[in-house]
């Protein structure tokens, strides 16, 4: 219906995170783990994973906020 009405159809509508992302995952056993076991790794991945859903959801919100044009 959005598209027939000519707006995006991508809808950001999640909240903003409350916490961080680190101590989101650190309530997962699993992740939480990885950490006692290997800190050094465990902090160089939780890094790189904390970036990517930083640019996933900056790239979301870039696309949500283009004007739509069903001819493109």
């Amino acid at each position: 219906r959005l598209i027939e009405q000519g707006k995006n159809p991508l809808m950001v509508d999640s909240k903003a995170p409350t916490l961080s992302y680190r101590d989101f995952i650190m309530g997962e056993v699993r992740y939480n783990a990885l950490a006692r076991a290997n800190p050094d790794r465990a902090n160089a991945l939780f890094d790189m994973a904390e970036m990517n859903a930083a640019r996933k959801l900056a790239h979301l919100q870039f696309l949500a906020s283009q004007k739509f044009d069903e001819n493109k």
